[in-house]
């Protein structure tokens, strides 16, 4: 008797070669501009500015990376951005983890009105809130400093967060928490044992976009830090192109200035965009 062994050659498959080709394309189209973003700061302004381009830096240097750090600004700004980022993601996601396990864990008089509170805030535009929020700070005394800016932050990012953990609470089901409290755990016991590690995908990815959201904001910090020595790092760009504005622009510095904004959350986006694939789809199943 004869007996067939399965080839184990893959069969070609033109569809999944054309949506292959078509992913690739499209990553391409999204990751030019970063790469000539880098490209050009390693490229000399009079190379930039001729009607021939340089797809390739070959003779460049790290020449406007250099002139970029001798002026001394880059990493007052640095730290700034920092101090204001780690604040409103650790409070940001202390606040709206607890709002979160509120509202799907417990039934209380209210719930319904501060969920549509949650969604009335979202729905505010920023800019409105500019001058209310520009007296707040400075009857406080808060202008012009790291608290002052990261409350606000808080503020802005918390609604939108709560939402996003709202799902990966209400996907974790409640009787994994009474089975352990059934085998003699304790209520918190049973949550940080068995509920808190499921949701910690969910937590990575809430984070991340309170990550990004607070390093990348530009209008609040432009309303309420207006001295240059408490600048972040939007702010310093802008500042920097501003003052190539007096003069013929820079390209190169202004490029580099660029990467030394975006570049640091790209690296921190590629170490984290496994879990927080993994937890955006997570938090989707339930809301």
């Amino acid at each position: 008797m004869t007996t067939v062994v399965p080839s184990t050659r893959r069969r070609f498959r033109p569809g999944r070669a054309i949506t292959t080709t078509v992913a690739i394309l499209v990553a391409a189209v999204w990751a030019f501009p970063v790469y000539w973003m880098l490209n050009s700061s390693l490229l000399p302004n009079a190379v930039l500015t001729s009607t021939t381009p340089r797809f390739l830096p070959y003779g460049g240097s790290l020449q406007n990376f250099a002139t970029i750090f001798a002026q001394g600004t880059f990493w007052p700004a640095l730290g700034m951005s920092v101090a204001i980022t780690l604040t409103t993601v650790v409070f940001c996601l202390l606040f709206a983890f607890l709002a979160a396990l509120a509202i799907s864990r417990f039934r209380f008089r209210g719930r319904a009105s501060f969920v549509l509170a949650v969604l009335f805030i979202q729905m505010l535009p920023a800019e409105g809130l500019f001058i209310a929020q520009y007296k707040l700070m400075s009857s406080l005394n808060l202008l012009n400093s790291v608290i002052g800016v990261s409350i606000l932050y808080i503020a802005a990012v918390v609604p939108f967060t709560i939402w996003m953990l709202r799902g990966f609470v209400a996907g974790v089901p409640i009787e994994l928490e009474e089975a352990a409290m059934v085998d003699g755990l304790s209520r918190s016991q049973a949550f940080f044992r068995i509920t808190f590690p499921l949701l910690a995908p969910g937590l990575v990815a809430s984070g991340v976009y309170a990550f990004l959201q607070a390093w990348n904001e530009f209008t609040i910090a432009l309303v309420i830090l207006q001295k240059e020595e408490y600048r972040t790092l939007p702010l310093w760009l802008r500042g920097f192109v501003q003052a190539s504005a007096n003069r013929a622009t820079d390209w190169g510095q202004v490029m580099a200035a660029s990467a030394l904004v975006a570049v640091p959350v790209i690296i921190f986006f590629l170490f984290v965009q496994g879990r927080l694939t993994s937890g955006l789809v997570a938090g989707a199943v339930k809301g």
